[in-house]
């Protein structure tokens, strides 16, 4: 499960619900990049953070639970 990637913004509720649900699908690893001062991330993912995207460019917007990012790993 490497290549994780949660974009995500500081002081952002639903991005700490989303670090939340990767706690509970226990999902090992994954990095962090915060959109704020990047405005190519900011014009891709503006208002859809958090997104969780793996090594192949799938995506997962949240919202999403614990169940559905199983899921979504396991395709």
């Amino acid at each position: 499960m490497t290549g994780l990637i949660l974009y995500q913004r500081d002081d952002c509720h639903l991005c700490d619900l989303a670090l939340a649900v990767l706690a509970d699908a226990r999902v090992p690893e994954f990095d962090s990049v915060f959109i704020d001062e990047d405005a190519a991330l900011e014009a891709s993912y503006g208002e859809r953070v958090p997104v969780l995207r793996d090594g192949s460019g799938r995506e997962l917007d949240w919202p999403f639970d614990a169940a559905a990012l199983q899921r979504w790993l396991q395709r």
